[in-house]
């Protein structure tokens, strides 16, 4: 008696009862399960492959692997590759088997944070998924290509799951009101605010209005700030290591390539506030001042060794600034490739034409025997010629001279651009004289 009570007393958690029913109930992922999408096919067809789901937290990948079996007849069994090893993995293929041998029924295993297994571990579902004694649906919050061996990828087909929109979650809200039998009581700021902070998990926001309505007395209606102090604060989803991390350093560069200073500042505000290194940053960008930047904007590299400096002096948050300040600087200077092109066009002529030596002329000769062999011989000294240069070859004797740095008409470099062009024409003018000489 008092067990029968006990349960009628525990509720389910309310994003439990949530739970679609069918795929035309999963929120925002009509792309993959309606029904002319890749897994409402599968399902209509009866026909189910192996596949991995690829999306953020709280998105609804458990939901779509156990509805799939549900709407298959297979036998949905489900583990975490956190919490199981071989020895787990190994029981379930046994079982698989003989339920498929005894039943006929197939069985769809569900392997959430699929990434986390080794690549052993991951060859250990190979064999089970040729001979057809499971369906594996693996989850998954890493890029499949880095995270998971080619072998079980070719096996698998990869759907990416989008992260929830505003649009999404008010769906959702209005289908936790119905189940609820009441509105949440909260104002129209502090219901925005919670779609936000939700940061994409369907399973959060609905974890958060429960709280909500738990926490709120008869005619209360909670403010922004009342919805902050019951979440205290929530990290955005990022983790340094992964997926996240790459993403987030590329949108700052194509930010700051893009010359976006807005978008650059969110970004780099972005991965501050997720916790990352900021020296991590300033390495980048002091990268980026040198690649992207260059000699259209000299100043750059310097701009980003002080702002390096200064935040090693200051430390956060005082410094967090000069991070700040960094980012704008190098996302309103004008780009240039000119050097980072020129560096790679000599590294492949210099492997190319392997050790040929520069032109004796321009060799010091400090023995007596290097001043017999024509060492320095006939060497002009440049600032005593006129217009200060001599125009004579630098290049390897017999080798055609070759065209490797093209500065860009942009920024301080369109003065370099000038200087480069006056020094050809000199040089191309000089060397037609002393041709005409030796003739």
């Amino acid at each position: 008696m008092e067990e029968t009570l006990f349960s009628t007393q525990v509720k389910r958690p309310l994003a439990d009862r949530l739970r679609p029913k069918s795929l035309d109930e999963v929120v925002g992922q009509d792309h993959v399960v309606s029904e002319n999408a890749p897994l409402g096919r599968m399902v209509r067809s009866g026909k189910i492959s192996s596949f991995i789901l690829w999306g953020p937290p709280g998105c609804g990948k458990t939901t779509i692997a156990r509805l799939i079996a549900e709407n298959t007849k297979l036998y949905f069994e489900q583990i975490s590759a956190v919490f199981s090893g071989v020895a787990d993995l190994k029981r379930v293929f046994s079982y698989a088997q003989e339920r498929r041998a005894s039943q006929g029924q197939g069985t769809l295993l569900f392997v959430d944070e699929i990434h986390r297994f080794n690549k052993s571990q991951q060859d250990g579902f190979l064999p089970y998924v040729e001979d057809g004694t499971i369906i594996l649906v693996g989850a998954t919050t890493e890029n499949p290509s880095f995270e998971l061996n080619a072998a079980l990828l070719s096996r698998c087909q990869v759907f990416m799951l989008n992260r929830l929109s505003e649009e999404n979650f008010e769906e959702l809200l209005q289908r936790a009101e119905r189940e609820i039998g009441k509105n949440l009581p909260v104002d129209d700021e502090a219901r925005t605010f919670m779609k936000e902070v939700a940061d994409g998990d369907g399973r959060y926001i609905l974890n958060l209005a429960e709280s909500v309505w738990n926490y709120a007395q008869n005619g209360e209606i909670f403010d922004k700030e009342s919805i902050m102090k019951i979440i205290r604060s929530r990290a955005p989803i990022y983790d340094k290591g992964r997926d996240g991390h790459y993403n987030l350093i590329s949108a700052v560069h194509k930010s700051l390539r893009g010359s976006d200073v807005d978008a650059a500042l969110y970004w780099v505000a972005r991965m501050l506030e997720s916790g990352e290194d900021p020296k991590y940053l300033l390495r980048r960008m002091t990268r980026f001042a040198i690649e992207d930047v260059s000699l259209a904007d000299p100043n750059a590299i310097t701009q980003a060794i002080a702002c390096w400096e200064t935040y090693d002096r200051l430390g956060s948050p005082e410094g967090d600034l000069a991070i700040m300040q960094l980012a704008a600087y190098l996302a309103t200077a004008p780009k240039s490739v000119g050097v980072y092109k020129a560096m790679y066009a000599a590294r492949d002529l210099a492997r190319k034409t392997g050790s040929l030596m520069p032109p004796k002329n321009i060799l010091n000769a400090p023995t007596k025997l290097m001043k017999q062999l024509g060492y320095g011989e006939d060497y002009e000294y440049d600032p005593d010629c006129e217009d200060g240069f001599s125009g004579a070859n630098y290049f390897p004797d017999g080798m055609k001279r070759v065209k490797l740095y093209y500065p860009v008409d942009r920024g301080f470099e369109r003065e370099v651009k000038k200087r480069v062009e006056y020094f050809d024409r000199l040089r191309a003018e000089k060397q037609a004289m002393k041709k005409k000489k030796e003739e």
